[in-house]
Parts: structure tokens; C-alpha cells; sequence
């Protein structure tokens, strides 16, 4: 099985939105540089740094699935049907959105109601041995709980919101720790890092 990691672009304070889930603070670095990238979706292209750039081709190729919560899903209306990443998506829901799943019938979606250790194993399933990747928020806190994330990446951008939706919100475990980056990547406005997990809570 590939490697399941948690990415998000995330402020000084470790916010990774608003509290009324603004970004605009912390998603200025795709659209900082003068590298076109494109994604499956030709309403949204990136213009990042060419060491943004390597750096997220790099993690973009190396992705087999994703595992997203509910409130995202909603948030985005499940991306009209297809991630911009162009890879399988699980979704963690306590329901799945009958209506939704008429409307985009070829959608490579996938909904599990009975938690997110059953979603990371179904998305490993449909990954195989690329990375599986987490969104950050309720669904990263529960992965790193049940010990489920191999890795932590973090876009850390200069900024301080003072308040919003944190990376990993509460623990309900003892400290989890990190070992030394595996990587750090100076963009413009965002340094890119990953952490692997080394002693998890219990």
C-alpha cells in the first residue's frame, strides 16, 4: 500500500481557513508565479514559482486517491463530478447524497458511511501503491488519531489569521510526533514541507 499523507496549505497559527472557511490568505501562492499549471478542471489553472511548480507535480503525479469529509464535499458540490486532481475520491459521510450520485453517475466517487478508517482502506484499495492523500480538518485530526497518516504536508504561507478552521483542530490523544522534515522547498510567499509521523497518540 502507498503512503497516506495529509496536505494543506496552512497559516503561521496553523489555521487552514477562515472561520467562515475564507482562504484567500492562504491559496495567494498558486497564482504567485509565472509557471502555467494546469489541473482537470480548464476553469482553474495555477500559476506558481518553478520551485512550486516541481514541488507540487511532484506530489499531484504521485496521487492515487484522495480522502475528503462531508463539509468539503458539500462545499465544493463535490467538484461537479470530478476532483481537479483527475483521481479517485472517498468521501466520509454519515449519509450518502442519494440525489447527487443520480446527477453524476460516471463519477469516480466513492461514498463510506461507516468512518474514516474504512475510507483510508478503501482509498488505499483504489490507489494501490500511489500516495493516498487526506484533507485536513476533522477528517486529518481522525486519520492521525487512529494512527492512520504516514506524513503530514504542510504549505505554510507568512500569515497569522488570528482565528478559523484549524489544521488538525483538537487532539483526542497524547502528543503526536513528527520527525524532521523529509523536505522543505522555498517558494515565493509559501515554503513547502513534509514531516513524516514517527510516535503517534495513543
Amino acid at each position: 500500500m502507498g503512503t497516506v499523507v495529509s496536505s494543506a496549505s496552512t497559516s503561521l497559527d496553523g489555521f487552514v481557513a477562515g472561520p467562515h472557511d475564507e482562504v484567500e490568505h492562504l491559496f495567494g501562492w498558486y497564482d504567485d508565479g509565472d509557471v502555467v499549471v494546469g489541473t482537470a478542471d480548464p476553469a482553474l489553472t495555477f500559476h506558481l514559482t518553478p520551485q512550486s511548480a516541481e514541488y507540487w507535480r511532484a506530489w499531484t503525479s504521485g496521487l492515487g486517491a484522495l480522502v475528503v469529509g462531508r463539509v468539503l464535499f458539500d462545499l465544493t458540490d463535490g467538484w461537479s463530478g470530478r476532483h481537479p486532481l483527475d483521481v479517485p475520491v472517498v468521501v466520509v459521510t454519515h449519509r450518502v447524497p442519494d440525489d447527487w450520485v443520480r446527477a453524476h453517475p460516471d463519477a469516480p466517487f466513492t461514498f463510506v458511511t461507516d468512518g474514516v478508517a474504512a475510507a483510508v482502506d478503501r482509498a488505499q484499495t483504489l490507489a494501490r501503491d500511489a500516495t493516498v492523500g487526506v484533507a485536513a480538518g476533522t477528517i486529518a485530526r481522525q486519520c492521525l488519531e487512529l494512527g492512520l497518516l504516514d506524513e503530514v504536508a504542510i504549505d505554510l504561507v507568512p500569515v497569522v489569521l488570528g482565528e478559523g478552521k484549524p489544521y488538525f483542530g483538537t487532539l483526542g490523544v497524547d502528543a503526536v510526533v513528527l520527525g524532521d522534515p523529509t523536505m522543505c522547498v522555498q517558494g515565493r510567499r509559501v515554503t513547502h514541507l513534509r514531516f513524516p509521523v514517527v510516535r503517534r497518540g495513543a
